[in-house]
């Protein structure tokens, strides 16, 4: 059931969460992520951080309703986006690192839902325009989340750190994702989507695009970078239970 409000969106990511954890599944790890997102959000409308702090509680919930009723498609055998199956499916790959699996729900919710989102935020009538600087703050505060739980990732993954150190200047995905660039990305379409007449098609052909993506962020190219993932990989905690703790922990 779509929730209607930031507090059901809250329960939902919890029962989601309890659900992966009690699989010891890797799908754990975006929720947890989005749940600690939606709470400062919260605290930001509760704070009155934004411009128009009603129509940002709005925005927070639709846009959690994409990533949720994904999730649910995907338990009931139902037609998901293809952004959201490959980051789904890629929870079923025992080779990926933890910062794989969170950037596969970054890219699918970030580069997809979050401009579809918005565009249903404005209405029809609505303008684009009015709606630019609580945007960048939502981006703002996802984008110092993300700093922290690299941060975390580090004591579960101890030779993270030689992905950045090895992997800077290459164009391969996994290295070069950058959360300002897919919050342009996510403007740039939110704004097409607002006034596309043909929306559908809009969501059809940018899902096919943030999917490929999705497929970047799994496979390097180059020999030094496969490698390096593997050697990361293998140092890396594999116990989900134990992950989550830290990823959990403020």
């Amino acid at each position: 059931m779509a929730a209607t409000t930031i507090d059901e969106v809250i329960d939902q990511l919890d029962q989601i969460i309890d659900v992966e954890c009690a699989n010891n599944s890797c799908m754990a790890y975006f929720p947890i992520l989005y749940r600690k997102v939606t709470v400062r959000i919260k605290e930001g409308i509760l704070n009155n951080e934004f411009e128009n702090n009603q129509r940002m509680e709005k925005l927070d919930v639709l846009f959690a309703n994409r990533y949720i009723d994904a999730y649910e498609c995907l338990g009931n055998n139902n037609p998901l986006t293809k952004s959201w199956k490959n980051a789904f499916e890629a929870a079923k790959n025992g080779k990926l690192l933890v910062m794989q699996h969170i950037l596969l729900g970054i890219n699918a919710h970030i580069n997809l839902d979050l401009g579809i989102a918005v565009a249903e935020t404005v209405g029809e009538n609505g303008n684009m325009m009015d709606f630019e600087n609580d945007f960048n703050k939502i981006n703002a505060i996802l984008g110092s989340m993300i700093a922290n739980v690299e941060a975390k990732i580090i004591s579960v993954s101890p030779l993270f750190g030689l992905l950045d150190k090895f992997g800077k200047g290459r164009e391969d995905k996994l290295v070069s994702f950058s959360i300002n660039i897919a919050r342009d990305g996510a403007w740039l379409f939110a704004n097409q989507y607002h006034i596309s007449p043909n929306k559908a098609a809009e969501l059809n052909s940018r899902d096919t695009i943030i999917a490929t993506l999705a497929e970047k962020l799994i496979t390097q190219k180059s020999w030094v970078l496969k490698y390096l993932v593997k050697t990361i990989y293998f140092f890396e905690k594999k116990d989900v239970s134990q992950i989550i703790v830290v990823l959990k922990n403020d």
